[in-house]
């Protein structure tokens, strides 16, 4: 009787106990950012260096341990989370002496909240697969929290598969975890994936239309825009525009005047980000550097005329708030 692997990143369904596994023996991690700002959600493993931005790059990320199926997760437990009484003990603001005896408290540091782009809504997901498509045999169901695998390498009829999903995505907020697309929400990585989908379809999708994302003239798939975020100080902003695996000896940044910059980031997986993005305001660009990451690129504008920057793009929705740059002056 077969039985199915509980090592994480592995999951297959085994007879012979001596098969080779590959998992990862650490529990996952996910570094939320700072409450207030705007940062990218970094997810990976604690076993493995590989961070990236999204739950679907996520689930991708290849095991880097090789032993032997189990039955028995010997997974270590995440380290606990700090309590609400230790969080805000550590952001309180500490006393600040002054010369007359009395003491004020200081200002703890306040974070710029950054306006997030409207984003255009994604391609609709394909209905299912398409029949002149091969299917291999363990490819998953792309659809999420599904986690089907099929059986066959034919498009023979499949009547009565049932494919139980969901529609929405991922969401993780200060230790909850869940889905966008229905209300249950849970504290545990193990009991997230354990959620049961909220939808159901007549068929699985192991291979889609197979055209998602991908260009006509070369196979190459579009990104159509990347997360960024920034910070500014009195004569700088630094941006970060967040793409992974960039071809640092292809890629083009350039400015085409003081308040336009344009990229053409090719990927080493055949992905590339290409757009004139219209900044805020002037920067020098003789003055202005930028240096690629491993997921990312940061840029150091050079402000043309020390005004500060609400938001990093011009065509960016204003939050409306006065953001001071330097010190204050006094009434």
């Amino acid at each position: 009787m077969s039985q199915k692997c509980v090592h994480k990143g592995c999951g297959k369904k085994f007879n012979d106990p001596e098969e080779p596994c590959t998992y990862h023996p650490g529990p996952p991690v996910f570094h939320e950012g700072q409450k207030g700002v705007r940062t990218p959600l970094l997810t990976g493993w604690t076993c493995c260096k590989p961070r990236v931005l999204t739950f679907d790059e996520f689930l991708s990320i290849p095991p880097c341990t090789t032993g032997k199926h189990s039955t028995i997760d010997e997974t270590p437990a995440p380290p606990p989370a700090a309590s609400s009484e230790e969080q805000s003990s550590i952001l309180a603001p500490k006393p600040v002496a002054v010369s007359n005896g009395d003491s004020l408290p200081s200002r703890a540091p306040q974070s710029i909240p950054q306006a997030v782009p409207e984003k255009a809504p994604p391609e609709p997901e394909s209905e299912g697969d398409d029949p002149s498509l091969p299917i291999s045999p363990d490819t998953t169901c792309q659809r999420r929290g599904c986690g089907a695998s099929s059986s066959t390498t034919t498009t023979s009829s499949r009547e009565g598969e049932t494919c139980v999903y969901h529609p929405g995505f991922p969401l993780f907020h200060e230790g909850s975890k869940g889905w966008t697309c229905c209300k249950r929400k849970v504290l545990e990585f193990d009991d997230f994936l354990r959620i049961e989908g909220c939808e159901k379809k007549d068929r699985h999708m192991f291979v889609g239309s197979g055209k998602k994302g991908k260009r006509a003239n070369g196979g190459e798939e579009k990104v159509e825009s990347v997360k960024h975020d920034f910070y500014q100080t009195p004569t700088t902003v630094h941006a970060s525009l967040y793409l992974k695996k960039i071809k640092k000896a292809d890629a083009k940044i350039s400015f085409s005047s003081p308040t336009s910059l344009f990229v053409d980031l090719p990927t080493t997986d055949s992905k590339r980000y290409q757009e004139k993005i219209p900044l805020y305001a002037s920067v020098d660009t003789e003055k202005s550097t930028w240096k690629i990451m491993g997921t990312k690129i940061e840029l150091a504008l050079v402000k043309a005329d020390g005004q500060s920057w609400p938001v990093l793009r011009a065509d960016e929705r204003r939050t409306g708030e006065i953001i001071q740059v330097g010190k204050a002056g006094r009434a």
